[in-house]
């Protein structure tokens, strides 16, 4: 079947057209659909309204009055209202302090309006059973963003700039944004407008300079088309280029997730070898693939940002960078860890201070429990696992202590002459550095017996003299 060429198209099939190559409905009926009351939103409604019997779907239009504009924004209020009840769609209009939002939140006047704006959005979604949102972007708002991203320095992902469909995280909403007019222009859009005598609202805060994206608009582009007047169609041929690669390389990705990356909880643990024999695309890919999954999007997240993870992959056990929104990441010796708490994957629970040990019996230690029992030396049986160790009890006594570690900390290592520094043992064993300080260390008045998971001291080994065997078992829980 011949495919029918756009410029043949009205404006509604185009859309309608757009919508199902793009997937951009999963046959959920009810469509919420943002509308500012400006050109690019009543075109969007008026058009998607046309549109529903075709596409099956009942729409609920949802207006935000941010309270920026006063009497202006009133007025948007009141023709969202009049637009809607003459088409005979429901609507939500609500209004939200963004201003009292930004100084709380301490965020730019435009971040703070975005956030307030899209969990109004999800809230009404949530409310009318909607499981996506139409907003009105068009082929211009993709140009401008895709070089905001480039001035910004969002790398290869930026170039891609919007995107058919989006899944936001907004604050404890998850909504999910739907852009069918994305191949249409802004002056298509006022067209349609005029064409239909819909008298779209116009924003005047749009002809201030003071935001980015107006400056872009109304400065660069025209400066830049000066240079070349295709420039825009040169922007989005890069955008889809790299919207291609890009997707190449999320597939890479997700083939490779399971080899080299593991999450636990609020941590995701990376192979060092095996990412670090990943070619560098797919190496930035899937570090901010791993960024993505603990913060819900990359808002904030920069190619510097990437780039910085980068340089440090070949950096010593011991290092850690700071990345935005409190995420850290820490180099192991065979592993790198990326979270909000560098020792989520620590096996050590939190201790505090100092702490008796009950012998015989049990002593509970934060999350920890240490059960201590004196057996025969017939009665040992091999190790469980490296939190249990058998030791003399006529050489270690009933004093024992559990604490961390501390400075001029010396012990006797099983199997050697001489003492050593708990550091050096510790960097010789190749212990993770962001454990050391978590790592329980029982001790008798004289010296440390067992540097629990690791080793006991050579003077508290059970041989054959010993007639008393005291068993140490940690457990978590």
């Amino acid at each position: 079947m011949t495919r029918q060429p756009m410029t043949q198209l009205t404006l509604d099939q185009r859309v309608f057209r757009f919508i199902q190559e793009q997937h951009l409905l999963t046959g959920q009926p009810e469509l919420v659909v943002a509308v500012s009351g400006g050109p690019d939103s009543v075109c969007l409604l008026h058009i998607m309204n046309r549109l529903s019997q075709q596409l099956g779907i009942s729409l609920h239009a949802a207006h935000l009055n941010h309270q920026l504009r006063s009497a202006d924004a009133e007025a948007d209020a009141r023709y969202v209202a009049d637009v809607t009840r003459k088409l005979g769609i429901p609507a939500t209009i609500e209004r939200r302090d963004v201003k009292a939002y930004q100084a709380r939140k301490r965020l730019s006047l435009e971040e703070a309006a975005r956030e307030v704006r899209y969990k109004f959005l999800a809230e009404v979604a949530q409310a009318t059973g909607a499981d996506r949102v139409a907003v009105g972007h068009t082929t211009d708002d993709h140009v401008e963003t895709i070089l905001m991203h480039l001035i910004r320095g969002g790398g290869t992902r930026g170039l891609r700039g919007l995107q058919p469909v989006s899944h936001l995280r907004q604050v404890s909403d998850k909504l999910t944004v739907i852009r069918p007019l994305l191949e249409i222009s802004r002056e298509e859009t006022a067209a349609y407008c005029h064409r239909y005598q819909l008298m779209p609202r116009l924003d005047t805060s749009n002809l201030s300079l003071s935001p980015l994206r107006n400056r872009i608009r109304q400065q660069l582009i025209p400066l830049l088309q000066s240079y070349n007047p295709k420039v825009t169609e040169a922007i989005l041929r890069t955008g889809r280029l790299a919207g291609d690669e890009l997707a190449f390389l999320e597939e890479e990705t997700d083939r490779v997730w399971d080899e080299v990356a593991a999450q636990r909880e609020n941590t995701i643990i990376l192979d060092k070898e095996r990412l670090c024999q990943l070619n560098q695309p797919l190496k930035r890919q899937l570090l901010r693939a791993c960024l993505e999954k603990l913060l819900g999007d990359l808002k904030d997240i920069e190619a510097v940002h990437i780039e910085g993870l980068i340089n440090t992959l070949d950096k010593p056990a011991g290092k850690q960078i700071t990345l935005p929104k409190g995420l850290t990441f820490a180099i192991e010796y065979d592993r790198y860890l990326l979270g909000r708490e560098p020792l989520a994957s620590s096996p050590f629970p939190a201790l505090e201070g100092e702490a008796a040990l009950n012998i015989p019996g049990a002593t509970r230690l934060n999350e920890c429990q240490v059960t201590a029992s004196i057996i025969s030396k017939e009665q040992v049986t091999p190790k469980d696992n490296e939190f249990t160790a058998c030791l003399d009890f006529d050489k270690t006594g009933d004093k024992l202590t559990v604490r961390h570690r501390q400075p001029g900390d010396r012990l006797q290592p099983l199997g050697m002459s001489q003492d050593k520094k708990l550091n050096e043992f510790m960097i010789d064993a190749r212990i993770p550095h962001s454990w050391r300080q978590h790592i329980p260390i029982v001790c008798s008045p004289d010296h440390i017996v067992w540097i629990v998971g690791w080793r006991i001291d050579e003077r508290a080994k059970v041989t054959e003299d010993t007639e008393r065997v005291l068993r140490l078992e940690f457990k978590q829980g």
